[in-house]
């Protein structure tokens, strides 16, 4: 069996108590959607709760829409043909599963259409022929929170044909929920009894923003104490440096109930695609190693100009326009490389972080820190290995320090774990001060202290190893590694680096 269909026995077996045929694949003849073959398209015998959690926990889930129709648009304008093609993209990443978000305004309330009821359908449809289960996410762009039981009413008739449906694994009740919003908290108390009701074996959550973060959930599990949530839906969009820090406070905050991060990203206007990548490597390896087993990235595709529909308060922010792993003409970045290695090999080389010098500059998570002193220059005048090295030449300094090129490596950092970094320097007439060095910050990204190698002697030299071996500080949660060269009136490159 191939790797995805493999996936998808072992999902049904978890979640369902028995097997029968499914009437969604005879459907398929008359509405021209790809056939569902996989093993959970067609069980239908009821899920239970506990199946459906546990497959919640370790989805490896991709959150969508197509990159010409964003949001509600993506109903509005429904296109199966493009739907098909992305999640079969999505699925060649090694998802498993999708989250779509469902908008009671396209939809129609508080009685969706049938229309609408039946372009959902098909999207179910054409995830489970790629080996996708479905997270549905209800009420993004909703404060009608006067009317719960229109709202009751129009969440059980969209979920109606899915609570038996193991194809549906999760059900968000409402995206980024405010808990500090009373008339919110009032509305959610009185839909989460009726939907849970209605779909008893169906897992329910909230997500909070990413600024909300761990205390906004610590605040809807107190508010929640007497209808409690299956699980905790969390964005992460902080630093990445110090994504184990966060998720372990986001855990704290809830436990003992389980979190997933439902939503994780970089822009890559606001950053290098390199960058970007390496963002995503580094929250992947985070929650591995605080032990949550999903991790969503935001988005699969970047968004085409005018692909956000304009009533939404974010079509007018360009870095809202390129989360995605895909460009928006379908061709790959660094992050989609990332994702997949993380979910199909489970494993996230040093490879991401460009320690040689030979990815394209668009590829490359390394940046400047003290411009104005002087740059690292990738060029080919000078390589150790490969074709390329980095280049510094007539640099001065600033009251902040030395001009460098930072990145920080994908292994999370823990107080007492010993660290090392390596990197060979050399230099023609070089003077002033040429080291590497490992910069410490704590939770709150407040630096902590700096340890650094041996220097690069003055004047001209052959290649040099410059070596840190030291131990996290107490209280540390990131670290940058820097090549800087600073009060230098020569050159020196650097070259194949090392961070462990």
């Amino acid at each position: 069996m191939t790797r995805a269909r493999i996936c998808a026995t072992a999902l049904a077996s978890a979640l369902l108590i028995g097997s029968a045929l499914s009437p969604a694949s005879a459907a398929h003849a008359t509405t021209g959607e790809p056939a569902a073959t996989t093993a959970a398209a067609q069980v239908t015998t009821v899920p239970t709760m506990a199946g459906r959690l546990a497959a919640v926990r370790a989805a490896k889930s991709i959150n969508y829409y197509p990159s010409d129709a964003g949001w509600s648009a993506m109903w509005t304008n429904f296109d199966a043909t493009r739907i098909d093609a992305d999640l079969a993209r999505a699925a060649e990443l090694g998802a498993d599963n999708v989250r779509v978000i469902v908008f009671p305004q396209a939809f129609g309330y508080p009685k969706p259409t049938a229309t609408y009821a039946e372009r959902l359908r098909k999207f179910v449809s054409i995830a489970a022929a790629h080996d996708l289960t479905v997270k549905l996410t209800l009420f993004d762009w909703w404060d009608g929170y006067y009317d719960a039981t229109g709202s009751i009413g129009w969440a059980t008739a969209v979920l109606a044909p899915y609570v038996d449906d193991p194809r549906v694994i999760s059900v968000e009740l409402k995206n980024e929920f405010q808990p500090g919003n009373a008339a919110a908290v009032a509305w959610v108390r009185q839909v989460i009894p009726a939907v849970r009701a209605a779909a008893p074996t169906m897992p329910l959550t909230l997500s909070v923003d990413g600024g909300t973060g761990a205390a906004g959930m610590a605040q809807i599990k107190s508010e929640l104490a007497t209808t409690p949530l299956d699980y905790y839906d969390f964005h992460f969009y902080g630093n990445s440096e110090r994504s184990l820090a966060e998720i372990r406070k986001a855990q704290a905050a809830v436990a003992p109930v389980p979190i997933v991060i439902g939503e994780t990203g970089l822009s890559s206007a606001t950053a290098s695609e390199g960058e970007q990548g390496a963002y995503l490597a580094r929250v992947f390896r985070a929650a591995k190693e605080a032990g949550v087993g999903s991790v969503s990235p935001w988005t699969l595709n970047d968004f085409s100009d005018k692909a956000i529909p304009s009533n939404s308060t974010v079509s007018t922010i360009p870095a809202q326009y390129r989360f995605g792993l895909y460009r928006a003409d379908g061709s790959a970045k660094v992050a989609a490389d990332v994702v997949r290695a993380a979910w199909t090999t489970g494993t996230l080389p040093n490879s991401f972080l460009n320690l040689g010098f030979e990815a394209p500059a668009a590829d490359s998570p390394w940046r400047q820190n003290l411009p104005q002193a002087g740059t690292g220059v990738v060029s080919t005048d000078m390589p150790r290995n490969g074709s390329h090295s980095v280049r510094f030449a007539g640099t001065t300094r600033t009251t902040s320090g030395l001009p460098s090129l930072v990145t920080a490596p994908i292994t999370p950092v823990q107080p007492g774990y010993r660290w090392r970094a390596e990197a060979y320097a050399r230099g023609i007439d070089a003077t002033g001060t040429t080291e590497i060095a490992l910069s410490w910050f704590d939770a709150d990204g407040k630096w902590l202290s700096q340890n650094t190698s041996n220097r690069l002697p003055a004047g001209d030299t052959g290649w040099t190893k410059l070596v840190i071996e030291t131990v996290a500080p107490a209280g540390a949660a990131g670290v940058q590694l820097h090549l800087k060269s600073g009060d230098n009136t020569g050159t020196v490159w650097f070259d194949d680096i090392g961070i462990s």
